[in-house]
């Protein structure tokens, strides 16, 4: 790779929590996790560096800014064009040769990395200001899943960065007082785990706060149908001491996530009428899953939102995958609140871990 290419892409071996501004929150995120061995699919990330030289040397940026400077953020139709018309612009406009080769090389490494001739991967944004503790950006820019070739990649990558000019985008930036030009983009290209099941879950109960529950959520294939909540998923309330399941709701997912290789794209599919009623996972795969969100949680010292994947092609527990961690953004800003009558969740679960200690006598 040329020395000028350097900066253009990371492998996510190569980033961490201080790598924020380089590759923004969720790939700062995945190398992260790597580092402290948490299993992660392979990928790398396209850097802010990238968009910010894209944007610079093809000198679309002032035309960018000009256009946002107009937008009404209360007007729905202003919003809408305003998107539109950068979308158009950042699509439209081709790569420098050296950026282009970047990405191309670092897709082609991962391929061989993987031993996949055309290795599908999903391609993500991750914007500087999404991920953050104090600030819920998450899900503002594009996924695009199941990309194979390089031509494709460097077609999501730039589709992705358009992204971050989503009429929701800019409306929540413009009426949180975020700049445009403050908030860069990287993107992150990653090896698809081919899921038999996947989720999300919460180190923390979403719905009351009570920090003693790892909370897990799940369906058939890919894990879109969960986060969209275009299914209702199998729930799993699980303690974090006893490691034991105190609620247990398996749902009638009767719509799956897959890649459909004759459409060569991912769709919804009807789940087969004999698996609809049946639980997405396995109870080792769940104790495995909550071992690793505890985990994750332990390593960045608060409750995390984390999505995962359950691998079909491998054996357990190497099909054991997380494919993106968050900070949780509701309840870890709220001060401690009583979870039963006036004990705090800590409390309880203080409570519980001294019930497992055997005192002789």
């Amino acid at each position: 790779m040329k020395e000028s290419q350097m900066d253009y892409i990371l492998n996510f071996e190569k980033v961490d929590k201080g790598s924020l501004a380089l590759v923004g929150g969720k790939n700062a995120s995945l190398g992260e996790m790597i580092k402290v061995g948490i299993r992660v699919p392979p990928g790398f990330a396209v850097t802010t560096a990238s968009y910010l030289s894209f944007i610079t040397e093809t000198g679309i940026n002032d035309k960018i800014y000009n256009i946002l400077a107009e937008v009404n953020p209360d007007n729905v139709e202003s919003l809408n064009n305003a998107a539109a018309e950068v979308g158009n612009l950042i699509s439209s406009t081709s790569m420098s040769e050296d950026l282009r080769a970047a990405i191309e090389e670092g897709y082609l490494k991962l391929c061989e990395k993987c031993l996949v001739e055309v290795v599908p991967v999903a391609v993500r944004s991750s914007a500087t200001a999404e991920d953050l503790p104090t600030a819920s950006f998450a899900g503002q820019q594009e996924t695009y899943l199941w990309v194979q070739g390089a031509s494709q990649v460097g077609e999501s990558v730039q589709k992705c960065w358009a992204s971050l000019f989503t009429p929701r985008a800019i409306s929540y930036r413009i009426k949180n007082n975020f700049p445009h030009e403050k908030v860069l983009i990287s993107v992150g290209v990653q090896k698809m785990v081919n899921s038999k099941a996947a989720g999300v879950m919460f180190t923390i109960n979403p719905t009351d706060g009570d920090p003693s529950k790892v909370v897990i959520e799940g369906s058939w294939g890919l894990g879109e149908t969960v986060v969209s909540g275009s299914v209702n998923p199998d729930k799993f309330v699980v303690d974090k001491v006893l490691m034991e399941a105190s609620e247990k709701t398996i749902s009638n997912k009767h719509i799956e996530c897959i890649f459909d290789p004759g459409k060569g794209e991912v769709v919804n599919a009807d789940v087969d009428p004999n698996m609809q009623d049946a639980c997405c996972m396995e109870d080792e795969e769940i104790t495995a899953l909550v071992k690793i969100g505890k985990e994750i949680e332990a390593h960045y010292g608060r409750p995390m939102d984390i999505e995962w994947a359950i691998d079909k092609d491998m054996p357990f527990p190497e099909n054991m995958f997380i494919v993106q961690a968050r900070p949780e953004t509701v309840w870890s800003q709220r001060k401690a609140e009583s979870v039963i009558g006036k004990k705090t969740g800590k409390q309880l679960l203080m409570e519980q871990a001294m019930k497992r200690i055997k005192i002789p006598g």
